[in-house]
């Protein structure tokens, strides 16, 4: 199962913003299927992943949960694979939300690790054995100790790989164990399917021998990130490297000036190539001026606007 999961969603998994209404921050669902033929039709990506991090999933209602997920599956009918992002503080609402996404004939879910409580290692090994036997949808470990303040140890994956056919993947945010990736890869089959969840750190994973990103700068730059994934795995390390500098840049720029949140500068980055997003939820806000004009240079450089399209944008 594990092997075909990596197949099935390939090199570069785009975890979609949820776009909001700018006059009251509701759910803009006309918005968020043209985000998704958007990102279809640019092949910017080889799958999509709905109510991940980047699509604010922790600020949206259960019920926003749920109908999102409906909706989401409807428009991409069956043109790509598609994850479902059903990960909660508490067991029930995450084993509630999982049984949403199998009913809903998910490829996956991805289950981010409890967050703000702060359990033990065998609290989280508790909370995904709950969730897998509940369900019988593949089930892909999501771990980000940056916002959830707990690391999900290589020993408890090892346990949980080991006892719950169905998980069968992880997606780690390289970014806080750049080697981590290495410690999962020993105690997990090797089909599992390991992900990084940092775009500055793609290369980085795969020399780990992870099977893609998930990426949220993909929305902008998904056929470089593609380029990038293929010229590595081709052995052309040299050409992958030269990509690799031209967007690190800009994958920096979109953390606000002071904080380490992207989402504020991807969703402006989102908008200065034609989408209209909107802002993030409170109590994230909307980039400055000053910021958006360092993610608008970066995506000038890059060549993904043109100047004129990206100074028209801001009016």
């Amino acid at each position: 199962m594990a092997q075909n999961l990596g197949k099935l969603l390939k090199h570069v998994v785009i975890p979609t913003v949820t776009p909001f209404k700018p006059e009251n921050q509701e759910v803009n669902y006309a918005v968020a299927s043209d985000l998704i033929e958007y990102l279809i039709s640019s092949n910017h990506c080889d799958s999509l992943l709905i109510e991940g991090t980047t699509g604010e999933f922790s600020t949206l209602r259960f019920d926003e949960r749920i109908e999102l997920l409906r909706f989401a599956k409807e428009v991409v009918a069956g043109r790509m694979p598609i994850v479902a992002g059903t990960g909660a503080a508490s067991t029930k609402e995450a084993l509630l939300l999982t049984a949403e996404a199998e009913k809903l004939d998910y490829d996956a879910a991805m289950v981010v690790a409890p967050y703000f409580c702060r359990p033990t290692q065998e609290g989280i090994y508790s909370h995904y054995k709950a969730i897998a036997q509940n369900s019988s949808i593949p089930i892909v470990l999501y771990n980000i100790p940056l916002f959830t303040a707990v690391n999900i140890d290589p020993a408890t994956l090892g346990r949980l790989a080991e006892e719950c056919k169905n998980i069968v993947g992880i997606k780690d945010e390289t970014g806080i164990n750049p080697t981590q990736i290495t410690e999962y890869a020993r105690v997990t089959p090797g089909d599992f399917a390991i992900y990084s969840g940092d775009d500055i750190m793609i290369l980085c994973g795969l020399a780990q021998g992870a099977a893609g990103v998930v990426s949220g700068g993909s929305h902008v730059v998904g056929d470089k990130v593609r380029n990038m994934i293929e010229l590595f795995l081709a052995g052309m390390v040299k050409q992958a490297e030269k990509i690799h500098k031209a967007l690190d840049p800009l994958f920096k720029s979109f953390c606000p000036i002071g904080g380490v949140n992207p989402i504020p500068g991807l969703r402006a980055a989102i908008e200065f190539v034609g989408i209209p997003v909107g802002p993030p939820r409170l109590p994230l806000v909307e980039s400055t001026e000053e910021e958006k004009e360092i993610i608008r240079k970066q995506l000038v450089r890059l060549g993904v606007v043109e100047l004129q399209q990206a100074l028209s944008s801001r009016r």
